[in-house]
């Protein structure tokens, strides 16, 4: 089933999301995480909508090409607790 995309509120979307990806690289210039130095709900709760529009969507440049977003996001996604959350959400494939 293929479902007609509205392309203007995609282009929409994505402007809004690279102002607060902009946003955080700032504040993310003065801390290791969102809310301080500790890693905070606030930084967890970010998690799986960015995983998957990281690993979901093309729109993974738009994290990777801000410095203090990228440092965030390659730390925050490599805990091992979040890789053993995001291996739960993998369903074998049935047998053939």
């Amino acid at each position: 089933m293929k479902i007609k995309q509205d392309e203007a509120a995609i282009n929409q979307n994505k402007a809004k999301l690279t102002k607060v990806l902009d946003v955080y690289d700032k504040r993310l210039a003065d801390s290791k995480y969102l809310a301080g130095d500790e890693f905070p709900l606030a930084d967890r709760s970010h998690l799986p909508n960015a995983h998957y529009l990281v690993t979901g969507t093309d729109l993974k440049e738009l994290f990777k090409e801000r410095e203090n977003v990228s440092r965030w996001w390659e730390e925050i996604s490599s805990r091992e607790s979040w890789k053993k959350t995001v291996d739960l959400q993998k369903f074998p494939q049935p047998k053939k």
